[in-house]
């Protein structure tokens, strides 16, 4: 298995038979660098690819599911532009959704926390700031980020939340580490629509929708008018296909709240 643990350990063993092969045989040093460069590589795409489960286990799609089920999930939101207009959207289908929450946002809208839980969806936490650089923060900010807002969950609604969703899809040992102390599962995708980037939204929902079978896990984000368009049409593929959106709960039949 492709796994930090695994990886480092490899890369170990390889490093101490160049240091021998260099010291008996005089093998070149582009060797070392060769290496080094192998084992950043890997370990920069294990960061950045929750998929991979490089450094910790993230739940990315229930291959073993027996119903006809989907789970689509937003990140970064409340969004007091777009989030009302995504839960008509969902109610309108018939389908319900789990939404990834920034503990600012949260701060800033209360309310829409609890008509996205008063319209049956799910909701987990998503940092409390979304920083950019929230990749290179240390253990002890990972916690905190998260603790405050969970705190803040729990003071708007009575919840605990026990869902997260890596910012930007991100994870090292730190945030393996944060989770294991705030006892919070890390919850993946395998269809990632790129909703924020540039791309249109006929290419958006081709990625979102190629392919989709039970079990899968859709990443969207309910922020702007793009990603409205493309859960529109998403809902009326799921329709054609006979798949039902539900929360990621129901998918992985997992507790939401502790």
């Amino acid at each position: 298995m492709l796994n930090f643990k695994n990886v480092n350990s490899l890369a170990i063993i390889l490093l101490i038979s160049l240091i021998v092969a260099y010291i008996f045989l005089g093998i070149s040093l582009w060797w070392f660098v060769l290496l080094g460069f192998l084992w950043f590589t890997i370990t920069a795409l294990g960061s950045g690819l929750i998929g991979w489960n490089y450094h910790l286990k993230a739940l990315n799609s229930n291959s073993l599911i027996s119903e006809n089920q989907v789970a689509i999930t937003f990140d970064d939101g409340p969004n007091p532009e777009f989030t009302p207009r995504v839960l008509e959207l969902l109610k309108s289908y018939q389908a319900k959704a789990t939404f990834f929450c920034i503990g600012l946002n949260t701060e800033n809208y209360p309310k829409l926390i609890n008509n996205i839980i008063n319209e049956g969806h799910t909701i987990g936490n998503h940092t409390y700031s979304h920083h950019n650089m929230f990749g290179f923060f240390s253990t002890q900010q990972v916690i905190d980020e998260l603790k405050q807002t969970n705190d803040l969950v729990l003071e708007k609604t009575g919840l605990k939340l026990k869902l997260y969703r890596p910012a930007f899809g991100v994870t090292n040992p730190r945030i393996k580490k944060a989770l294991e102390i705030t006892k919070l599962q890390a919850i993946g995708w395998n269809k990632r629509s790129l909703d924020t980037t540039s791309l249109n939204k006929e290419h958006v929902l081709k990625r979102a929708s190629k392919n989709l079978k039970k079990g899968d896990v859709i990443l969207l984000h309910d922020s702007s008018e793009k990603s409205l368009w493309v859960l529109e049409q998403l809902l009326l593929i799921l329709q054609k296909k006979d798949l039902q959106a539900v929360t990621i709960d129901k998918l992985f039949n997992i507790e939401p709240y502790a």
